[in-house]
């Protein structure tokens, strides 16, 4: 028997002395204990002993007067004692056998076939198992922990995918309470209806899935884009469930779109001041011949020729001036400004546009005034770039133009949204390029100049679209006291 077994405290509740000094030589007659052993005459009494924690086993009689053993061990019960007992009584009977048992009796012994041996067998027996019970237990509010102090979202489901348990984080990311998503199906939240039919394969056929990025639909209709681990476990005579950890990266993602926005806008300078300068030598070359034959070549018809020539090269000039302007970092001067009036300039500049068309206006404001660091006059020019390409991208008498304004802690985010025509997933990715467009007549440049601009402004701009159903530009920027930091 281990040391610490031997030197373990029982306490007796028995209401006959000669019943408990039997059973106590029992416990004393076994060979090497030191056993501490205590008597307790009375149910009420032996209850009181349980719940003051004094003692390591006990051993209880099944018959304590107006009570019974069974009592003492619903007693235990709805107060989470978790010491072992083990039931004693006068003669076997399998009902009060079984129902202890269910109770959470250790043992079951009938006084008059107690011997030394089975005595020796049944204490060991309970101080291991409920060392075991204490070391699960234990195990269990320590992982419980973890589970619900996470900040990723950790969740447990059934193999058809609807959540049976899922921690507190949650609400954090997709606003659900625990109560509303318990019993809510994994794939009913997933964005894609492709990106459910993979999860469903995969687990079927892998029974795993790490790290896969997902669009996931929060309880407000945004999205949060997450990486999503999960892995079914089977066990013996069970039908399985799945465990999973859902890691919110849209933030991530906001910071690398703008990082690679960046990037491609630096490159795409670079380049264009490099041809800029490898075209514009000669094109001043055959400027200045132009100039000289006009002096010297008095023929209609050829003056004609070098008129075209000499517009269209003033034509390329420009373009080169208006290319450099816009891939150049510009220097803006930020003061304190409220978002709510730059917008209601860049309104005013566009009014007459939404009205000759006959489309709607919403405007959404906050009731507070959200204070950023702007260049007015650049900003505005910026913004309504993005406003005119919204209303031209609708149709005449159907459109309906969206602005809002919301503030969070760090940030003030304006949405500018479109019926309209919508924008191809492969051109949203092109949509901040320079001379890339989709207009007719259109150069290309006003969406590289508005990024510039909104760059300069330290503002993430993200832009969502579909097809035939109009396009939302949310542009973030960090509120004055984030700036200035």
């Amino acid at each position: 028997m281990n040391l610490k077994h031997k030197n373990a405290r029982i306490l007796i509740v028995d209401d006959d002395e000669d019943d408990f000094i039997i059973t106590s030589d029992y416990i004393r007659s076994i060979p090497g204990n030191t056993f501490t052993i205590t008597w307790c005459p009375s149910y009420n009494e032996g209850v009181v002993k349980l719940l003051e924690g004094g003692h390591d086993l006990f051993f209880v009689d099944y018959r304590l007067g107006a009570k019974s053993g069974v009592d003492f061990l619903k007693e235990a019960r709805e107060n989470n004692c978790d010491n072992p007992i083990i039931l004693l009584t006068g003669k076997g009977n399998y009902a009060v056998d079984l129902q202890a048992m269910e109770l959470g009796a250790i043992d079951y012994l009938v006084k008059t076939e107690l011997t030394v041996e089975k005595m020796e067998r049944c204490i060991r027996y309970a101080m291991e198992r409920a060392a075991t019970m204490q070391a699960l237990q234990a195990n269990e509010r320590k992982y419980r922990t973890i589970f619900e102090k996470s900040k990723d979202v950790v969740f447990v489901a059934d193999v058809q995918l609807n959540f049976t348990d899922v921690n507190s984080a949650i609400y954090t990311l997709l606003g659900y309470n625990k109560e509303e998503i318990l019993g809510t199906n994994l794939c009913d939240i997933i964005d894609q209806s492709q990106h459910r039919k993979f999860l469903q394969q995969a687990l079927q056929h892998r029974h795993n899935v790490n790290d896969w990025e997902v669009l996931l639909n929060t309880r407000d209709g945004d999205k949060k884009q997450c990486t999503l681990s999960v892995a079914m476990e089977t066990g013996e005579g069970e039908e399985g469930y799945v465990q999973g950890i859902i890691h919110d990266i849209t933030n991530l993602k906001k910071i690398e779109k703008a990082n690679l926005q960046s990037e491609k806008l630096a490159a795409a300078g670079r380049l264009v001041r490099t041809i800029a300068h490898e075209v514009r030598n000669p094109l001043n070359n055959i400027t200045l011949s132009i100039e000289q034959m006009q002096h010297s070549i008095k023929d209609e018809h050829a003056e004609l020729y070098m008129n075209i020539i000499q517009r269209n090269s003033k034509r390329i000039s420009d373009l080169i001036s208006e290319l450099l302007y816009t891939s150049r970092p510009t220097e803006q001067a930020l003061t304190g400004e409220t978002l709510q009036t730059i917008i209601d300039d860049v309104v005013a500049s566009s009014i007459d546009r939404i009205t000759l068309k006959n489309m709607k206006l919403k405007l959404d404001y906050p009731a507070n005034g959200l204070m950023i660091l702007a260049d007015k006059e650049k900003l505005k020019l910026a913004l309504l770039n993005i406003v005119i390409n919204a209303i031209e991208a609708m149709k005449e008498g159907e459109g309906m133009l969206h602005i809002a304004v919301a503030g969070t802690e760090k940030h003030a985010v304006l949405t500018i949204s479109d019926n309209g025509a919508g924008i191809s997933e492969e051109n949203i990715s092109r949509l901040f390029e320079p001379y890339f467009t989709q207009k007719r007549n259109g150069v290309g440049l006003g969406l590289t100049f508005t990024l510039n601009i909104l760059q300069a402004h330290k503002a993430i701009i993200e832009v969502s679209s579909e097809i035939g159903r109009g396009t939302t530009f949310t542009i973030s920027f960090p509120v004055e006291s984030e700036v200035a930091a």
